[in-house]
């Protein structure tokens, strides 16, 4: 019976299933976003994330906790250096995972799941400003203000116009 046992299991065994996830978190952390199945992806967010919380404190026995699930010190460098440089102040919430839609052979739901500071394209569309329904209307009015200034400021240039053709005549 399986009662309360509530992880995926991956149709695998614990050590390939432990062997996996391991190989792919040290993936996502030295290429910050990676392509894989959506029931994948999930297991990596519930294995990742606590160790991703675990390099916030730099210590010995936390890089030796990290090191025993992971079992590579470039993976290991990259998480307590940039990776945890960059989620210090985030409270959790490390990973986002977006659908992809279906794999074309067996229909299997592709997703991809990335470190959410690790995005640039993100973190352009936070940095800009987003635009609200009032916004949107008060910017009818400042295009007409903006378009009412130009019109007004061209009034003058053409009674100068024929102040000149006067003066050519002559």
């Amino acid at each position: 019976m399986r009662h309360g046992k509530k992880f995926n299991h991956l149709g695998r065994t614990a050590d390939h299933r432990r062997a996996m996830l391991a190989n792919m978190a040290i993936s996502l952390i030295m290429h910050k976003r990676i392509t894989t199945t959506l029931a994948k992806a999930k297991a990596l967010k519930k294995y990742v994330e606590p160790l991703i919380t675990r390099s916030k404190d730099d210590s010995t026995n936390s890089r030796r906790v990290v090191f025993s699930y992971l079992q590579n010190k470039e993976a290991l460098k990259e998480l307590f250096g940039a990776v945890a440089q960059k989620v210090g102040d985030r409270p959790g919430g490390y990973t986002r995972i977006i659908k992809l839609g279906f794999r074309q052979g067996d229909a299997a739901e592709k997703a991809f799941i990335e470190l959410v500071d690790f995005d640039e394209n993100m973190l352009k569309t936070a940095k800009a400003e987003k635009k609200t329904r009032r916004s949107r209307k008060s910017a009818p009015k400042a295009e007409a203000a903006k378009a009412a200034a130009p019109a007004v400021e061209e009034a003058p240039k053409a009674a100068e116009a024929p102040a000149a053709e006067e003066a050519k005549a002559e």
